[in-house]
């Protein structure tokens, strides 16, 4: 008899996910690998658009660069207190924006939400590329990864990553940049400006690592 295999939680699932994503730079690949750990410390069953601010805002100084001093130090101040206040309700919900399915292309043109794009889209899922994550976190990174290889041929970084989750209003990192005082169409604009606003942001004393 063939010994019988286990079945997977939504927690171990959340551990094994891939960390190798490929059309990601290294910054946004260890941000990943770095959300993946955090919810399975935290006990969540998906990584969600909050474990990837998280973790962009420690792991990528472009994404810092995004916010001044006082901004990225009372965002991570509150981050932190996830496991033990606010993120206690998001732990038996899954993030979404009503159901939309995750698919490998983005079909839409510029900044709409992640899942709008993704529904436009009507693609095959990409679940191999995206195991482990929540459907909005997934969609929001397809699209940034599409929008990267359409707009410059390089893999997406961490802005690109960042633009796409606040770009959802459903998105539970645009929840916790709001309850931190940060006005995301403020900070989507500053994203959109592109690399010389955050080379700015990095020359100006931006948040150490």
């Amino acid at each position: 008899m063939q010994p019988r295999i286990p079945r997977q939680s939504p927690r171990d699932r959340a551990a094994h996910g891939r960390d190798d994503v490929p059309g990601l730079d290294a910054d946004a690949a260890a941000a990943l690998a770095a959300a993946r750990r955090r919810a399975v410390r935290d006990g969540d069953r998906q990584v969600d658009t909050a474990h990837l601010l998280h973790s962009l805002l420690e792991h990528d100084p472009q994404v810092r660069a995004a916010f001044d001093g006082p901004q990225s130090a009372r965002l991570l101040g509150y981050l932190v207190q996830r496991s033990i206040g606010y993120g206690l309700r998001w732990q038996g919900g899954v993030e979404d924006s009503g159901g939309v399915p995750v698919v490998t292309a983005v079909g839409s043109p510029g900044r709409t939400s992640a899942a709008a794009a993704v529904a436009e889209a009507g693609g095959a899922p990409g679940a191999a590329a995206v195991e482990g994550l929540s459907p909005l976190a997934a969609a929001a990174l397809e699209q940034a990864r599409q929008e990267a290889a359409r707009h410059s041929g390089a893999p997406a970084r961490g802005v690109d990553l960042l633009a796409a989750m606040v770009s959802d209003p459903q998105a539970r990192a645009v929840e916790v940049l709001t309850r931190a005082g940060v006005d995301v169409h403020e900070l989507r604009a500053r994203i959109e400006d592109g690399p010389q606003e955050c080379a700015a942001g990095l020359e100006g004393g931006g948040p150490a690592r």
